[in-house]
């Protein structure tokens, strides 16, 4: 079985895994950062969503052999301080509901504002659309983002 070294949250981790394992499980059950969440298997709601040499990527559809010699950023890593401005926003927001997609959602919600300091309604909601909260805070997830960019900016 190949080994791999992993850059993640600024750690280095060698793990052994096969060549077509995806990331999420090299993270979760490899490296012991359970943040990052399996929700589909098939890319499409979008709760394993990492940075990926900072873009926004969801970790069960990539392979741990194509994420060797890269930076892979998961919520634990977000912030080396208390908390990420987007993480304070989720909570002044009151986003969460059952939590379950929270961490995919905050990472990509931070990958837009790093792109992205001020976002439109449009924006926001082309960025997150890949996101599924099946608890549906889609509104309050939109007005943290802004709280965070509002934030952000002063």
């Amino acid at each position: 079985m190949p080994t791999y070294a992993l850059s993640i949250n600024g750690q280095r981790h060698t793990v052994d895994a096969p060549v077509d394992m995806p990331l999420l499980w090299a993270i979760r059950d490899l490296a012991g950062l359970t943040g990052t969440k399996f929700g589909c298997g098939i890319g499409q709601c979008r709760a394993c969503t990492v940075h990926l040499d900072g873009a926004a990527t969801f970790s069960c559809q990539i392979p741990v052999s194509a994420a060797q010699n890269r930076e892979i950023t998961t919520i634990e890593g977000l912030s080396d301080e208390d908390l990420h401005p987007i993480q304070q926003a989720w909570i002044d927001e009151d986003v969460p509901q059952c939590g379950y997609c929270q961490p995919g959602q905050i990472m990509s919600a931070a990958a837009l504002l790093a792109q992205n300091p001020d976002p439109t309604d449009d924006d926001i909601d082309s960025a997150m659309s890949s996101n599924i909260c099946r608890c549906g805070t889609y509104n309050r997830i939109r007005a943290a983002i802004h709280r965070a960019a509002r934030g952000a900016a002063q």
